[in-house]
């Protein structure tokens, strides 16, 4: 309990503290006026309430990410607390906050297009491309699993009519204007979100439950040399640690935050809700199974599957209650995510192409062969190609983390709260390749290691001669 209630406050109190010196770092200035006002076309870009804006963008973020993934990472013992409170501190939150921070006075452009302002038109290019496909994927798979859930959950119900009525959803969503559907569902869903972690939060305090201690970094996974901590841990639990997913969906609320000083709570603060979320679903599950060991024996028996954690852990613990929220949690969460993922693809391909979005046959013409595509990789076995998605995400916020360095050092501010998280996470998803047997596989760790650490020290290398940090500090560096 005293690693668990350390790990909680910590996180809290980085919200006041880390959050407010970032903000310095930014040069947040509430007399610039932000693209909801600028640009508004009372579809993507429209001002609204600081409170919706939060629950949407935790949403957004959210998912089912710091559920199944603070669930799967659990599996690896107490120094999954670790990941997720130094991680939501000083990456996933600091990337979120000055990614948004960017995109914000990059008038709330598409990720790619940001990251092509500072990493040139190649980068640009690659980023497009790369991001659509793999937003369309998870468009996909958050069509198809929940489609799979209900369908267990509603006798005389088919997965087949379920993806089609979520996909009537998802075009509705992805098409309207984003206080029609967005704007209004989202901060329920939102709600719920925090309420279950709030009740969960409340057994974990009634003492019902013994929360493991972190002593040790041991391993409890059945098979540390098949999944070691360096760097499984981190591809693992991403949503609630850092997640490149999240910079995708940025420009979103980017587009309706109405002023900087918002953007404190709406992207620091949605990351740190997210991370608590994280770490009290971390901690319910080695507590209600009685340990990491015993809690991957759980999942193992019942085929690695999250949902069904939740679904117990919650009708147990919770009631009643508990299954309306898991429902939630294990559908409607998915849902969301996979409708703005589709939304974030089209506006990736509006930047791309200049597209005004505000005549509706414009959005109809981008969405259409979108949902097309994915609703036919839900026809396939796309299982394979899936489990390479956590790594590939990972990717995305390291070079979103290189791209937030070198908008730092253009601006001569702290280059080191971004240059430190850039060299971990591009020596975690370069070791991954070397270590992980979807990639090379490699039976000797230390060379895996070893081979991992040379391909970071170059990639490192090349962005500090490219990018050096600049002398010149201007007060109005963007």
């Amino acid at each position: 309990m005293i690693t668990f209630i350390i790990c909680l406050a910590a996180l809290i109190i980085a919200y006041f503290t880390y959050g407010t010196y970032l903000q310095r770092q930014a040069d947040t200035d509430d007399k610039n006026t932000t693209p909801c006002h600028r640009l508004r076309d009372d579809v993507d870009y429209m001002p609204l309430p600081r409170w919706r804006v939060f629950l949407i963008q935790l949403l957004n973020i959210a998912g089912t990410g710091p559920i199944f993934g603070a669930i799967l990472g659990a599996c690896f013992g107490p120094v999954a607390f670790l990941w997720i409170t130094l991680g939501g501190i000083f990456f996933g939150s600091m990337h979120d906050y000055l990614s948004g921070m960017m995109i914000l006075r990059g008038d709330g452009r598409s990720l790619p297009e940001i990251v092509g302002d500072y990493m040139g038109t190649p980068m640009r290019h690659i980023m497009r491309y790369f991001s659509v496909v793999l937003l369309v994927l998870v468009g996909a798979v958050f069509l198809l699993s929940p489609a799979q859930l209900l369908s267990s959950m509603v006798d005389g119900s088919t997965t087949s009519m379920w993806v089609w009525i979520i996909l009537a959803y998802y075009i509705l969503a992805t098409m309207l204007p984003v206080d029609k559907i967005i704007g209004r569902l989202y901060p329920v869903f939102g709600v719920a979100l925090i309420a279950m972690a709030a009740g969960l939060l409340g057994v974990l305090f009634s003492g019902a439950y013994t929360i493991p201690e972190m002593t040790t970094f041991h391993n409890f996974q059945p098979d540390p040399h098949a999944l070691p901590i360096i760097p499984t841990l981190f591809i693992t639990i991403a949503c609630g640690a850092i997640s490149g997913f999240h910079a995708t969906q940025s420009p979103l609320m980017a587009r309706c935050v109405q002023s900087e000083s918002q953007c404190k709570s709406v992207f620091y603060g949605s990351m740190i809700a997210e991370s608590i979320i994280a770490l009290i679903w971390a901690a319910i599950a080695m507590a209600f199974f009685g340990g990491a060991g015993e809690l991957g024996q759980a999942l193992a028996a019942n085929d690695n599957n999250a949902a069904w954690a939740v679904d117990i852990i919650s009708r147990t613990t919770l009631g009643k209650v508990g299954a309306i929220l898991a429902l939630l949690g294990v559908v409607a969460a998915p849902i969301t995510s996979g409708d703005t993922a589709f939304r974030s693809a089209r506006l990736i391909i509006a930047d791309i192409f200049h597209l005004d979005q505000r005549p509706i046959l414009k959005r109809f013409l981008i969405c259409i062969p979108l949902f097309i595509i994915g609703y036919l990789i839900t026809l396939v076995n796309f299982g394979i190609v899936w489990r390479y998605f956590a790594w590939s995400n990972q990717s995305i916020a390291t070079i979103v983390l290189w791209t937030i360095y070198i908008w730092l050092a253009r601006r001569g501010r702290n280059i080191w709260i971004a240059l430190i998280p850039a060299v971990v996470m591009t020596y975690i998803v370069t070791s991954f390749i070397f270590i992980s047997p979807q990639f090379l596989g490699m039976e000797s760790r230390v060379a895996a290691y070893i081979l991992g650490g040379i391909a970071s020290a170059a990639i490192t290398a090349f962005f500090l001669i490219r990018f050096p940090k600049s002398n010149n500090i201007t007060s109005n560096p963007d």
